[in-house]
């Protein structure tokens, strides 16, 4: 007669054996994660610097671990997409967009980069936060140059953003990233429009005082 428990002991020993598999690649993905997100907003905070160099040698490291991460989690597909490598992959679009736009270059493309299309466009909704910053930095430093051009890519990325309409399930919740990004530049226009105000009445004011 045959033995049922004999069976059923392989059974659970192989799922066991595939569990232990899956859970050392969940805390390999889990490590390449934190360290994507590490080295993408210490590439954001070098931007700011205008270390641009130092930004670029900080995202081509973290690609590298997007790449593992590829490699690592290829039979894991549950694993892949149950949020924390999107999440990275987020923030490493934000950052690499956030080094174009500032240097003055064209943003690479979700392909280019490798990375979806949800954590793509979520990332491209957060970049605006990082002009907001860049703005605000130049407005402190009395600069306007430049700035309605920042404040114009802002308001492209939110024009972009809100033709998508997709459930959230499919765009990573995109619809709050730009009800987000909508705040932002709002602020953003009304900070700049007083700037400019403020620029424009000092300029005349030194005019009367030079006619006077």
């Amino acid at each position: 007669m045959p033995d049922p428990s004999g069976k059923l002991d392989g059974i659970v020993n192989d799922a066991i054996a595939r569990f232990q598999e899956k859970s050392r690649a969940r805390e390999r993905g889990l490590q390449i994660s934190r360290g994507v997100i590490r080295l993408s907003a210490n590439a954001i905070r070098a931007v700011h610097r205008r270390e641009f160099d130092r930004a670029s040698a900080l995202l081509a490291d973290a690609a590298t671990l997007l790449t593992e991460a590829n490699t690592v989690l290829a039979d894991h597909f549950d694993i892949y997409y149950a949020g924390f490598i999107p999440d990275a992959q987020k923030e490493y679009a934000e950052a690499r967009i956030t080094l174009a736009l500032i240097k003055g270059g064209v943003p690479p493309g979700p392909g280019e980069l490798g990375i979806g299309d949800a954590p793509y466009l979520n990332g491209m909704g957060e970049v605006t936060g990082e002009l907001r910053r860049y703005i605000l930095d130049a407005l402190r430093r009395g600069e306007t140059d430049g700035c309605e051009t920042m404040l114009g890519m802002m308001d492209d990325i939110y024009s972009l953003l809100v033709t998508v309409d997709f459930p959230d399930a499919m765009t990573g919740s995109l619809r709050r990233t730009t009800d987000s990004v909508r705040g932002i530049l709002e602020r953003t226009r009304g900070d700049v429009t007083m700037a400019l105000v403020s620029q424009s009445l000092g300029a005349k004011l030194m005019d009367a005082n030079k006619g006077g």
